[in-house]
Order: C-alpha cells, then sequence, then structure tokens
C-alpha cells in the first residue's frame, strides 16, 4: 500500500481531501460558518464521495471538520422567509420540483456516503446538528472528542428533518429515544451519546485525528473485499428478513474464498506472519 501523502483536488477551498496510509480524510472547511453547508461545499462532497470510492489506493474514509465543528448542517442565514421572484428573476421551483430535487440531493450525499463500498468513520471535533448530523450518522462509526455533541436541530427552525436522519437516528438508538431527540431537539453530549451507542469512541480533544486515523489506517490494511462484503451484509441485514440476510452472506462468503487476499491470509496465518491484502 502506498503510504505517501496525497492531496485530491476537490474543486473548492471549501472542502479539502487527502489520502495517506490508505485513508481519504476529507474535511469540511468553513469553520467560520462552523462546517455549514453551502453551494460549493455541498456539491464537491458529493464529488470527493465518488472519487474516493473509485481510487483504489483508499481503503478506509474519515470525515471530519475544520476548527471546533464537524457540521452545523444547512446555513440558517441562507434561509427563512424567501419573496416571491421579481420579474427579471427565475420563478420559484413548484413544490413538486423542489421535493424531487431534495430528495435527489439527499440520495447523492447521505446514500451515497451510507452505502460507500469502503469503510468510513466521522471524526466530530464539536457540534454536528441537523443535516450535519445525519452526515455523522451516515458513516460507519464516529469518534467524537470530549466537546462533541449531536442535535437534530430541525425543530429549532421549524423543520421536520432531511437527509436520512430519522431513519440513521433510528437504527442507533430506538424509535422512542429519536423521537424523543427529534422533539426536543437537545443535545447529546460524548458520554450520553456513547452510552446510547451514536459514538462508537470518545477521546480527548487533541487526540481525535490521531486516533481516528489510527483506527482508519488499522482498518485500511484490512482485506478490502472482505470488509466491503461485511458492510453490505451490515446495511442490508437492517431491512430484510434472516432468509436473505442468510442467501447473502452465504454468496459473499463464497465469493471471499475466491480471492487472493483468502489465500494470502491463510498462508499468512500458517507461516504466523501478518497478511499484506492486494484487493485481489
Amino acid at each position: 500500500m502506498n503510504v505517501a501523502r496525497k492531496a485530491v483536488e476537490t474543486g473548492t477551498d471549501q472542502l479539502l481531501c487527502e489520502v495517506e496510509d490508505g485513508v481519504a480524510t476529507i474535511t469540511l472547511n468553513r469553520p467560520e460558518k462552523r462546517n455549514a453547508l453551502s453551494n460549493e461545499l455541498t456539491p464537491a462532497l458529493r464529488q470527493t464521495l465518488l472519487t474516493v470510492d473509485a481510487d483504489p489506493a483508499v481503503r478506509c474514509v474519515v470525515i471530519t471538520g475544520a476548527g471546533h465543528a464537524f457540521c452545523s448542517g444547512g446555513d440558517v442565514s441562507g434561509m427563512g422567509d424567501r419573496p416571491a421572484a421579481a420579474p427579471d428573476e427565475r420563478p420559484r421551483p413548484t413544490l413538486e420540483d423542489a421535493i424531487r430535487k431534495l430528495q435527489h440531493g439527499q440520495e447523492t450525499l447521505t446514500l451515497r456516503l451510507f452505502d460507500l463500498a469502503k469503510p468510513t468513520i466521522a471524526a466530530l471535533p464539536g457540534a454536528a446538528a441537523g443535516a450535519g448530523m445525519s452526515i455523522a450518522l451516515a458513516c460507519d462509526l464516529r469518534i467524537a472528542a470530549q466537546n462533541a455533541f449531536i442535535t437534530t436541530a430541525f425543530a429549532n427552525i421549524g423543520l421536520s428533518g432531511d437527509y436520512g436522519g430519522s431513519w440513521l437516528l433510528t437504527q442507533l438508538v430506538g424509535v422512542a429515544r429519536a423521537k424523543e431527540l427529534y422533539y426536543t431537539g437537545r443535545r447529546v453530549g460524548a458520554e450520553e451519546g456513547l452510552a446510547l451507542g451514536i459514538f462508537n469512541e470518545v477521546v480527548a480533544d487533541d487526540a481525535l485525528m490521531a486516533r481516528s486515523h489510527a483506527l482508519a489506517a488499522s482498518i485500511a490494511a484490512g482485506p478490502p473485499i472482505a470488509l466491503r462484503y461485511m458492510k453490505e451484509n451490515l446495511n442490508r441485514a437492517v431491512g430484510v428478513d434472516l432468509r436473505s440476510a442468510l442467501a447473502l452472506e452465504a454468496d459473499r462468503m463464497v465469493r471471499c474464498t475466491r480471492t487472493e487476499d483468502h489465500r494470502e491470509a491463510v498462508q499468512a496465518f500458517i507461516g504466523k506472519r501478518k497478511p499484506s491484502f492486494r484487493g485481489q
């Protein structure tokens, strides 16, 4: 595996990406706005997810935020009362067009992240709110700094929620707790989030990125094909019965037995050495 650090062009300074040790670290870079989503950042994030998913040098993905926040969701300063269009402006989209646009936006961000063929980790230095919470929840694992918290936040601005947060949060904490967190919009701090299963780990603020990279690098050293199938099995298990899960597991297990990585792992076990996986 190539361990040299390389930058990945995202097309905007609002989103940074670099690859090292098989780990792509994507940084939301609007610290002055608590890394709120924007018309520059969000399309760049969508495209960068495709880029790292297609890059064979990337075996695990970390998403984090610059400064003291993960992502505060939509930029509230750009919301609110939208006056009717002036005669020389484009007309306001119809209700149906606006719904279709948001549906497409969600599928190409949260769903794309959830379905990414590679393991993903959200590293939270601080707040993950609204759609920012949804992005964090769409990752496979979450590591939180002591000062981190999540909040649904939607009720605070008179909205019902988007980007899959209602589904993703329900899978982690159950329906009743998810309803409470949506209805109240209260903050869930690092230790409570750990107890609820929202966070996998909580670390000191200054240890967040080192720990996140170490975990990601250890995952990146694993068998890429098997890891991809593990993620698929676990994602699908949420919505299928046991018989369907067994069928998918059997298919993916047999496919793994035909890989060079499996043969390498067996030889390494016999030879009492560490395997070297090539994703083949």
